[in-house]
């Protein structure tokens, strides 16, 4: 496929794209259903308001590429690597999340709700106003990410490392944790959501 090929409004279906190099490749409200990207690799490639359903990307590579507004049913992503990716405001359902490697990027405003991504080491990734309710994150690294805004009720945060994290507007309260690894002001943004009042000060 053509680096510089642009695709807008297409239904593709059944198509087999394993390991396929799709490049810096543009697609606009497409849909892709039981499409098979297995292998396959982008970079600098943008997917924008496109539907994924029940498609496979497992151990996939995406360097700077976009997926804007997608939205993931039923996807497997298994052992895929997101590299500096842009997945602003899209949504999984019921998709394959783990094994998954991702170094840094903007996920802002995501939806993964259900899901279970625990172990997985997510630092540094923007999360900000992503919506991670009832989610698995045991374990999960989620060090020096921004979570601003981030609904985590229900969220299993047990053994988690928000350690750097931003947490402003996040209820921790609402999520479950247990052996939760968090710095001083994270520490602190609990305790008070807890009704406790804080003095830090030195004596």
């Amino acid at each position: 496929m053509s680096e510089r090929s642009e695709r807008v409004g297409e239904h593709l279906r059944g198509e087999d794209w394993y390991a396929d190099d799709l490049g810096a490749a543009v697609f606009r409200d497409c849909t892709f259903t039981d499409v098979d990207l297995s292998e396959c690799t982008t970079e600098g490639a943008l997917f924008e308001e496109c539907t994924f359903h029940t498609c496979q990307f497992n151990a996939s590579t995406h360097t700077s590429s976009a997926f804007v507004a997608c939205d993931f049913r039923r996807t497997s992503f298994f052992d895929a690597t997101f590299d500096g990716c842009k997945l602003i405001g899209s949504v999984f359902a019921e998709c394959t999340m783990r094994p998954l490697t991702v170094r840094g990027g903007q996920w802002g405003g995501v939806t993964i709700r259900s899901t279970n991504l625990s172990k997985l080491d997510l630092a540094g990734v923007d999360l900000s106003e992503s919506d991670l309710s009832m989610s698995d994150l045991t374990d999960t690294v989620l060090r020096g990410c921004n979570l601003a805004g981030a609904n985590v009720r229900e969220t299993q945060l047990g053994g988690a490392d928000l350690r750097g994290a931003t947490l402003e507007r996040v209820d921790l309260a609402a999520a479950r944790l247990r052996r939760t690894r968090l710095d001083l002001s994270g520490a602190v943004m609990l305790a008070e959501l807890h009704g406790a009042t804080v003095d830090v000060a030195l004596t």
